[in-house]
């Protein structure tokens, strides 16, 4: 019957001591009043942008490989000179002429001058204008067919590989702008010259190569650089525009928070407003503000009840005290 009559007395005091921290809590809640931060109506520009990673590469890339196994007598250019179609890059002795003029060569000058008379050394000939990007061969090297002793790129482009989920957003000769890794300070203008047709999947994500073409291309960019590239979907100057999250939406229409007119401890008013372009950060305002306008935004900060600003909660040792009473 005792014991009956503790639980009572603990369900009873459990049952008070939920209702007064309900009560307490209510009362906490309406004494705390809601905080804004105010933020201003600005004007300046908007601009939305795409990044990607990119590369330099040849957009025609030439590798000069001689016809026949020889030894390279000559070589006339080094890399980054600039050449012209049919010009002369090297000249080379095929495995007979080296030979036959390696044995004239006993014999004294006279006889290496007829031989070379005779037996003239073949040409290596540029195919196209462009630059001298590779240069894998000094005179007297021993090749062959299969080696590229020279490589010639007509003109360097970037790729650059773009998801999927933006290719919608990219159009041939839109504006781009290049940051090369090694060059971080130098911004290169470039516009899109094609765009792929098929897909690529590189780790699971499925992207489309862009070739970009920079006008002009600088002096310092090198084949195998890597790059960010910047392409300009859309921009406007010179608008009206707020931060985008003192802007929230109801059934299609946008909002923002304006202080009350005439009593700053009123709380504040919505107001609606048509809204344009969005870079993320900013949203431009069609109408509704003017510049130098404030929009509030209300702060969200979660206060945690701890048992020692809860005056319905016991307050128990801590561990520390605890030991000590040990």
């Amino acid at each position: 019957m005792k014991i009956i009559k503790v639980i009572g007395w603990l369900v009873l005091l459990v049952a008070v001591g939920g209702a007064g921290y309900w009560y307490w809590q209510r009362e906490q809640r309406r004494e705390q009043k809601p905080v804004y931060d105010a933020s201003p109506v600005q004007r300046g520009d908007i601009n939305v942008n795409i990044e990607a990673t990119a590369s330099v590469t040849p957009e025609n890339r030439v590798e000069i490989k001689p016809p026949v196994s020889g030894r390279m007598e000559e070589v006339l250019v080094k890399e980054g000179d600039v050449v012209k179609k049919g010009q002369v890059l090297a000249r080379m002795s095929s495995t007979d002429r080296a030979a036959l003029i390696d044995a004239a060569r006993a014999r004294g000058p006279a006889e290496v001058a007829r031989w070379e008379e005779i037996m003239r050394p073949a040409p290596l000939v540029a195919p196209l204008d462009g630059t001298v990007i590779l240069r894998n061969v000094e005179p007297g090297q021993t090749i062959t067919p299969q080696d590229a002793v020279l490589v010639l790129s007509d003109h360097l482009i970037l790729e650059a590989q773009v998801d999927e989920t933006d290719l919608a957003q990219i159009r041939l000769d839109q504006p781009v702008k290049i940051v090369l890794d090694a060059y971080p300070g130098k911004v290169i203008q470039g516009h899109v010259s094609r765009i792929s047709y098929e897909a690529k999947t590189i780790s699971n994500v499925t992207i489309y190569i862009i070739e970009i073409r920079a006008t002009p291309i600088p002096a310092f960019v090198r084949s195998g650089m890597t790059a960010v590239s910047t392409f300009l979907v859309a921009s406007h100057t010179n608008v009206l525009y707020v931060a985008t999250d003192t802007v929230h939406r109801e059934k299609g229409r946008a909002f923002v928070w304006v202080p009350a007119e005439g009593d700053p401890d009123q709380p504040p008013v919505t107001r609606e407003i048509k809204t344009g372009l969005s870079d993320g950060k900013h949203i431009e305002v069609l109408s509704g503000l003017e510049e130098n306008d404030t929009v509030l935004i209300k702060q969200v900060s979660a206060t945690a009840v701890t048992t020692e600003s809860n005056p319905f909660m016991p307050k128990f040792p801590s561990r520390r005290a605890r030991g000590a009473a040990r």
